[in-house]
C-alpha cells in the first residue's frame, strides 16, 4: 500500500490523494487551490500521475477545495468511476457550474485560458456514481470501500478502505456536532492508518449553545443603530444552518422584526437540494419537518435570485441582514455589498466560516484598515465579529476524539487539510497524549504502509 500527498498538505485547499492499494490506483478528492496567486498557479500545474491510470475517485464531499479539478481531471484524460452520496452528486454539479463561471472570470482578468469551462461539467456528471452510507462497496482485486457520514455538509463522507490485509480512513472535513440540521459524525474504530483533517487543528470553538445567543445579539446591536448586518456564507451548510436558526428566532419572537435576504443563486439552489434529502437530517429537524414546519423560509426572509433582484436590496432601508457568497469573500455579492457598507461604523461584518490565507475574507477578518474589492480601495470601519461555533469543522478536541475512538489499532496518523501550525498542533497532541505516531505530510510525500 502506498500514499501520495498531492494537496491539502500543511495547507487548507487542494485536496488530493493518491491511495495505490492491491492493483488499484484511488484519488481521494481532486479540490481547488484556493486563496492566492500560488494557488491559482497550481490549479494550471498538470497533474502529478497520469489520470488514465487512476481506477477511481472518492469524493468526500461538495466543496470546491475538494471538488474543483475534476473536470481538469477529466480533460486530461480521467475516465474511471466518481464515488460519492446522492446529495454530494446533485450539490457538485452545482459547484462545479459555479466555479467555471468564476473560473472564466479569472482567466479573462489575466488574459489566459480557462482551466475548463462549464461545458466540461455533464461529461464529468457522467462518471458520477452515487453509494449509500454503509454498504461495502467492491472495487475489485480485494479491496474493499465503505462510506461512513462525516456530518460536515449534506452528504459528506469519511472513506474506509481495506486491502492488503490494513485498513486506511480518510475523514475529509469532520463535522462540528451538534448541528442544527445533519446527524452528527460517525466515528470509526480499528483503523491501522488515518489521514484526519485539521482545520481548526489548533483552535477550540465556543459552545454551541452560545452561537444562537451571539447571533441574536448580533442582529439586536444593528436592529438598535440601524445598520447593514454583512454574513459570507457558503451556499451549502452554513446558510442552511442559519436560516434553520433564524426560523427559530423570528418564530420565537427573540429577534426584532428585521429584513433578511439571502442573496446567493447558489445557496437558493443548494437549499432547494437540502429540501430534497430529509432522510439525511437528525431528529430533531425530521420532526419540525413531519409537522408542517418549513424550515427555510419565515416572516421577513427574501430570497434574490437575479442580478436585478439583488440590487433592490440596495434600496431597502436599514436595519437589513444580509447573507451572501462566497463564504471568503472571494466572489460572489457579497464583495458588490461589502463595497457598500464596510465603511460605514454602524454596519457589522460577521463571520461564520473558515478563511482561508489570503482570501478577502482573512484580510476583514485580521482588521485590515483597508482592502481592496475590485481594484477599488474600501475603508473598513464596519465592525468585525465571527462566531467560530458555525464553522461546520471539528475544532481540536473534536478531531483529537475522533482519533480517540480508533487508537487501540492505529499505526500512524496523517494531518492534512490545515495551516502548518494547526496540522502540526494536532500531531503534537496526538503524539503527546495518545501516544501515536503522527506526522503532517509536506505537499508530494509519498509513503509506504
Amino acid at each position: 500500500m502506498k500514499l501520495h500527498f498531492y494537496g491539502a498538505a500543511r495547507s487548507v485547499t487542494g485536496a488530493n490523494y493518491l491511495l495505490e492499494i492491491g492493483d488499484k490506483k484511488i484519488l481521494v478528492d481532486c479540490g481547488m487551490f484556493q486563496g492566492s496567486l500560488f494557488a491559482d498557479e497550481k490549479n494550471y500545474e498538470p497533474f502529478p500521475y497520469n489520470p488514465k491510470k487512476i481506477d477511481y475517485l472518492f469524493i468526500t464531499h461538495a466543496h470546491i477545495d475538494h471538488i474543483g479539478r475534476i473536470p481538469k481531471l477529466i480533460k486530461e484524460g480521467f475516465g474511471g468511476k466518481i464515488i460519492c452520496t446522492p446529495p454530494t452528486r446533485d450539490l457538485s454539479e452545482l459547484s462545479l457550474i459555479d466555479s467555471a463561471h468564476l473560473i472564466a472570470q479569472e482567466a479573462k482578468i489575466h488574459g489566459r485560458q480557462p482551466i475548463y469551462e462549464e461545458s466540461d461539467v455533464a461529461p464529468s456528471m457522467s462518471l458520477f456514481q452515487p453509494a449509500e452510507y454503509g454498504r461495502e462497496l467492491n472495487l475489485g482485486g480485494g479491496v474493499t470501500a465503505i462510506l461512513r457520514d462525516a456530518g460536515h455538509i449534506l452528504g459528506s463522507s469519511i472513506f474506509e478502505f481495506r486491502g492488503e490485509g490494513k485498513k486506511i480512513v480518510f475523514t475529509g472535513d469532520l463535522g462540528n456536532p451538534p448541528t442544527p440540521l445533519l446527524k452528527s459524525t460517525e466515528y470509526v474504530n480499528d483503523a491501522d492508518y488515518l489521514v484526519i483533517e485539521s482545520a481548526y487543528g489548533n483552535r477550540f470553538h465556543e459552545r454551541k449553545e452560545e452561537r444562537k445567543n451571539i447571533l441574536e445579539d448580533t442582529i439586536e446591536d444593528v436592529v438598535s443603530v440601524g445598520g447593514v448586518l454583512m454574513i459570507p456564507a457558503f451556499a451549502m451548510e452554513r446558510t442552511q444552518e442559519l436560516l434553520y436558526e433564524l426560523n427559530e428566532l423570528v418564530e420565537n419572537h427573540r429577534i426584532p422584526k428585521i429584513q433578511i435576504f439571502i442573496d446567493s443563486p447558489l445557496a437558493i439552489k443548494a437549499t432547494e437540494i437540502y429540501k430534497k434529502y430529509p432522510e439525511y437530517y437528525n431528529k430533531e429537524a425530521a420532526y419540525l419537518i413531519e409537522s408542517g414546519d418549513d424550515l427555510f423560509r419565515f416572516p421577513g426572509l427574501k430570497f434574490t435570485q437575479t442580478k436585478e433582484e439583488s440590487k433592490t436590496i440596495n434600496d431597502a432601508p436599514p436595519p437589513k441582514v444580509i447573507i451572501a457568497g462566497s463564504g471568503m469573500s472571494q466572489g460572489g455579492r457579497i464583495m458588490h455589498h461589502e463595497i457598500r457598507y464596510l465603511s460605514d461604523p454602524k454596519s457589522i461584518f460577521l463571520v461564520i466560516g473558515y478563511q482561508v490565507p489570503g482570501s478577502l475574507g482573512r484580510r476583514i477578518l485580521e482588521k485590515s484598515k483597508e482592502v481592496k474589492i475590485f481594484d477599488q480601495p474600501v475603508a473598513v470601519r464596519a465592525q468585525i465579529r465571527a462566531i467560530g461555533a458555525y464553522s461546520a469543522h471539528a475544532d481540536q478536541d473534536g478531531l483529537f476524539y475522533f482519533v480517540m475512538q480508533t487508537r487501540k489499532t492505529l499505526k500512524k496518523v496523517f494531518v492534512v487539510q490545515g495551516e502548518e501550525d494547526a496540522s502540526l498542533a494536532l500531531a503534537q497532541r496526538i503524539r503527546d497524549h495518545l501516544g501515536i505516531d503522527a506526522s503532517a505530510p509536506m505537499l508530494y510525500d509519498i509513503v509506504e504502509l
